[in-house]
């Protein structure tokens, strides 16, 4: 799985979170640091499994939690229109 963000979807990076615009809406979404760390190695080419063994080694997770909590996040974030899932 692939994510991109869609063309009217605007996010900016913080130190360690990031704030995503949909400017058709005009609604602001806040990723923190997991979040923030999650969306850019998709929005950089990484498969979920990679995304969930990386989050895991950077949280005090496991990876079966990792790609629950992944799964979660890419689910919001395309029921609220900010990404796309690219085959």
């Amino acid at each position: 799985m692939h994510l991109a963000l869609r063309s009217d979807v605007s996010a900016t990076d913080g130190d360690f979170d990031m704030v995503l615009l949909n400017e058709c809406t005009g609604r602001y979404w806040y990723l923190n640091a997991t979040g923030a760390f999650i969306l850019r190695l998709f929005l950089d080419g990484s498969e979920r499994a990679e995304v969930a063994r990386r989050a895991a080694e950077r949280f005090p997770v496991s990876e079966e939690k990792a790609s629950q909590d992944i799964e979660t996040l890419v689910s919001s974030l395309c029921t609220a229109d900010l990404v796309k899932v690219k085959a």
